[in-house]
């Protein structure tokens, strides 16, 4: 069972959260999240092979019955040289775009730790199969990290694909102002960087530069993978009393009673927007996600990318005792230069 593992694992994180301990050293204040792709070993990853049906997802691979089919990386955007004019005489076809890599297998999540001067470990793992999306691997991850440290971490640095409204929110304190996430922004929604703004209250500004007062909320189960409560803000001109004079800018959605918005009425749906990612508090701890990178990297030379395994619970335990050796290779080095 896993749970053997896990014992393996969270003693090998105590010993060094002990350690740093006894240097006076409070580590776990800022933390790394990332994924990590894993290759089931099957026939359908192998591209020499002859698959009728290679990434059908209906059709589960016979060498192993738990892995699931996901991408890799998914974008529409076609290679300098196909970003040519096409010519009417040999046109392009749709297929020639590149759209991503799919694989049959699991995904890894790590919480990583860097301290500085001494190095980085593994605070929390989890393994799920591919089809999972990396933003799911946030709050079962950050569970155990809690439940590790006895705290919640004040700074968290993610890649681009956690700038979710919900990794703001947790990170966000009343009582710490300087506590938030590091994530690069990534326009959901069509707004650009600091395209949206809000008012002092927290309205968001019309186009017009008029805050857009709420005229309702709602219960959301479907937007984001969590439950959470919207509002839908609308045009100040319309709501609560029309008012005489007509938009200023004329805008095209004056005659359909002005323009609405409809976001989430957490706090970290502003703050998406309103991060100061140029400041050089948000640089300097945005930096420090390169400690999952290396972790990455170490995971990597202990062969986590293509296990000679065929079963999830395999796997999962493979993972496990990866970076639980990760772990006691950091505290062989601290106790070795003590």
């Amino acid at each position: 069972p896993n749970s053997s593992m896990q014992f393996l694992f969270q003693d090998s994180v105590r010993l060094l959260l002990g350690h740093f301990a006894s240097q006076g050293i409070r580590a776990g204040e800022c933390i790394s999240l990332d994924t990590k792709h894993i290759l089931a070993w099957v026939k359908e990853n192998n591209p020499k092979a002859y698959v009728e049906t290679r990434f059908d997802k209906t059709k589960q691979p016979k060498g192993d019955q738990d892995c699931k089919l996901g991408c890799k990386r998914k974008h529409n955007q076609r290679s300098a040289k196909e970003a040519q004019a096409t010519p009417r005489s040999n046109p392009l076809p749709a297929t020639g775009l590149s759209v991503g890599e799919f694989y049959w297998g699991y995904g890894s999540g790590t919480v990583v730790v860097k301290v500085p001067d001494f190095g980085e470990f593994v605070l929390a793992e989890l393994t799920q199969t591919f089809d999972q999306a990396d933003v799911s691997y946030f709050f079962p991850l950050m569970h155990k990290t809690e439940e590790i440290l006895g705290f919640k971490p004040r700074f968290g640095t993610f890649d681009a694909a956690f700038d979710a409204w919900y990794i703001h929110d947790y990170f966000h304190r009343d009582d710490d102002t300087q506590a938030f996430a590091a994530v690069p922004y990534s326009e959901k929604g069509g707004y650009k960087v600091n395209e949206r703004k809000f008012s002092p209250e927290g309205l968001p500004i019309c186009k017009a530069g008029l805050p857009m007062p709420l005229e309702f909320t709602y219960r959301d189960r479907t937007v984001s993978i969590i439950e959470h409560e919207r509002g839908k803000y609308v045009c100040p001109l319309r709501f609560p009393e029309p008012a005489e004079q007509p938009c200023p800018i004329n805008h095209e959605k004056w005659s359909k009673k002005g323009c609405t918005v409809a976001m989430p009425t957490s706090p970290g749906a502003r703050l998406r927007y309103t991060l100061d990612r140029e400041c050089q508090t948000y640089k300097d701890i945005y930096k420090q996600r390169t400690a999952v990178e290396r972790i990455n990297s170490q995971a990597y030379a202990f062969g986590i990318e293509r296990p000679h395994i065929r079963n999830g619970a395999a796997i999962t335990n493979l993972n496990t005792l990866i970076y639980t050796l990760i772990n006691l290779r950091l505290y062989q080095r601290l106790r070795q230069n003590r």
